[in-house]
């Protein structure tokens, strides 16, 4: 047998040898090298705090809409109040807007416009994604306190409680188990909107996965990895929720 046809026989083996050996030079690129894998975690780290920081901010605002909106729409025929109808109205406009608006303009407006002077553009896309998640949680909430029977609440005020401690400890509560699973979604949502961010120059994991790839001039692996990073963190978060969720189903049996 000649040499050729020993190397014509074996060229599907090197080829595959060689384009394993290919993929696996990426990967180390991307991963290993220069201790690339401490800058993703770098990313995730921010990805985290923002994450965080635009939750409370969202929850937060959430629940004031809510019960705003909750309030105004409960009055009574013949006792409206004027202020309250106003900032109902504010708070309508509001959710509106930012329903209405795609997120990654809103981020773009903030970090371009508004906070065009800021250097600190984790913090503006954090506040950003608050302030978006903050509309959609207040429909959430409104529509798990509207879902309530009203005798909840006028059992509440019946027994000398103001509306807000009504709100706090009797309506609030039970609203809160039937809105778990929309609020968990909205969670994870806003866990993956974190990537818009590097738009506004955000250091989240996308920012560092693209910080790479100038490097090493191949886009596929640092993308993957970010994929996957998102990918587990999502998978966690909803094991999470799961679990949650299962407890207070069996605190109700109980």
């Amino acid at each position: 047998m000649s040499i050729w046809t020993q190397l014509y026989e074996n060229l599907p083996e090197v080829a595959a040898r060689s384009g394993w050996q290919s993929i696996y030079a990426k990967f180390y690129q991307a991963w290993f090298e220069s201790d690339r894998w401490m800058t993703y975690f770098r990313g995730l780290g921010t990805t985290l705090q923002v994450t965080v920081m635009a939750l409370a901010i969202g929850v937060m605002l959430g629940v004031l809409v809510a019960v705003i909106r909750t309030a105004h729409d409960q009055q009574r025929v013949g006792q409206r109040n004027i202020l309250l109808g106003i900032v109902n109205a504010v708070c309508k406009v509001y959710v509106t807007v930012i329903r209405g608006t795609p997120m990654m303009v809103q981020l773009m407006i903030m970090g371009f416009v508004i906070f065009k002077s800021s250097r600190n553009f984790t913090m503006v896309g954090a506040l950003s994604l608050g302030i978006n998640s903050g509309a959609y949680v207040a429909e959430i909430i409104r529509g798990g306190l509207m879902s309530l029977d009203p005798g909840q609440s006028e059992a509440g005020r019946s027994l000398g409680l103001s509306y807000l401690d009504t709100m706090r400890f009797i309506v609030i509560p039970q609203a809160f188990k039937a809105i778990l699973p929309s609020l968990g979604n909205e969670f994870i949502v806003l866990l993956k909107d974190t990537s818009l961010i590097s738009v506004i120059a955000g250091k989240e994991i996308v920012y560092f996965a693209r910080a790479i790839i100038t490097k090493t001039y191949e886009p596929m692996f640092p993308y993957l990895i970010t994929a996957a990073m998102y990918l587990i963190m999502v998978l966690v978060f909803s094991w999470l929720q799961g679990k949650l969720e299962r407890r207070l189903r069996q605190s109700d049996r109980r």
